[in-house]
């Protein structure tokens, strides 16, 4: 799992344009991050791929009054509302920026070219209708923290027994280098989000971080099938309950402006 998708970048940054607190070139910026460049395609309107700016610019002027993320994965249709075929590419790109009051959502394809250590990242947002109903299964911020916590304590518990609870040299360099990350003074959301859901939004990352490096860390000390089954047991809802901690939290300022 991403510790932060494009999509949540998107529409975090996206919102605080919205909320007019900060300025379209600002937020195309900091949606773009390290990546060289992002366009947007199938704007209505627009007969060829067009920039961020103008395009968040362009999706205001549709009636876009937030944005909200949704981050599905197979069998779990977070943050989704149909129709079928936009369903299907969100679930490709496992992420999808759905525009509240537009009928509109954005998803990401990634192109990547040069060689490692010089790689040129271009993302292309595909623009296509989406239906306006409830999103599926996203939790307030309240519930996704106390999901979190108890996910969290029950994995490291099974974890820990197993001997892959991401620990070791290369574990520790990870978390190492994800907080040296936060520390050069990365915003963890926009402005205009909650205390709350930043709080909620790092912890999921952290969560998302390591359960990553306990998938990718081999057998470790599961030698049995049966120890094998219980760590993806383990895994399997910590990553599902990280996922909906994130989706609400890059969703929080769009819910509480429809209260």
């Amino acid at each position: 799992m991403l510790s932060e998708p494009r999509a949540g970048r998107l529409a975090a940054w996206g919102n605080a344009l919205i909320a007019h607190m900060v300025s379209p070139d600002d937020a195309a910026v900091a949606i773009v991050g390290e990546d060289a460049v992002h366009r947007v395609e199938g704007l209505p309107g627009e007969d060829a791929p067009v920039g961020l700016t103008l395009a968040l610019g362009r999706l205001r002027a549709l009636g876009t009054a937030g944005l909200r993320v949704a981050l599905p994965a197979p069998g779990h249709p977070l943050g989704l509302s149909g129709p079928p075929e936009f369903n299907a590419r969100a679930l490709e790109a496992e992420e999808a920026v759905i525009c509240e009051g537009a009928a509109l959502g954005l998803v990401p394809e990634v192109y990547e070219a040069g060689p490692e250590g010089d790689v040129h990242v271009e993302v292309v947002w595909h623009c296509l209708p989406v239906r306006e109903a409830p999103p599926a299964d996203v939790p307030s911020l309240g519930e996704a923290e106390r999901e979190l916590a108890e996910a969290l304590r029950d994995a490291t518990e099974v974890l820990t027994r197993l001997d892959v609870a991401g620990s070791g040299p290369v574990a520790e360099a990870a978390v190492a280098a994800y907080r040296a990350r936060a520390e050069l003074g990365r915003e963890v959301l926009a402005p205009g989000y909650p205390p709350r859901a930043v709080r909620v939004l790092e912890l999921a990352q952290r969560v998302g971080v390591l359960v990553s490096l306990a998938s990718e860390n081999g057998h470790g000390g599961a030698v049995s099938a049966s120890e094998m089954a219980a760590r993806g047991d383990a895994l399997r809802p910590v990553e599902r309950v990280a996922r909906r901690a994130q989706v609400a939290a890059y969703n929080s300022v769009v819910v509480e402006r429809g209260r």
